[in-house]
């Protein structure tokens, strides 16, 4: 997955993309930790997860203040930012799939 191209479409630099997914900036750019599982991995969860909320979110810009503010109450409040930094993207993925068919947040 391409950083750049990822930043871009949400708005954000090397830096702060490399923050938002958990990981120090070297992570983006140095290309040996670039190609690492964990940075492609962190990079494709919270791609998957913002292309999903973009939808119902108003778009990118929207599906980003979401993911990095919004508090989640079926996970005591945390944000989608905080559970994919934490390695709990697969619960968070649950979670919106769950409300996509008519669960309750």
């Amino acid at each position: 997955m391409s950083p750049i191209k990822l930043g871009h479409d949400y708005g954000l630099t090397k830096r702060q993309l490399a923050e938002t997914i958990g990981l120090a900036p070297q992570a983006l750019y140095k290309r040996e930790r670039l190609g690492a599982a964990k940075t492609q991995s962190r990079l494709r969860e919270m791609n998957e997860i913002l292309t999903r909320v973009a939808g119902w979110a108003g778009g990118p810009a929207q599906a980003m203040a979401w993911y990095r503010a919004e508090p989640i109450p079926a996970f005591g409040g945390r944000t989608a930012e905080s559970l994919v930094k934490s390695g709990q993207a697969g619960q968070l993925r649950d979670y919106l799939d769950s409300i996509a068919i008519g669960g309750f947040a």
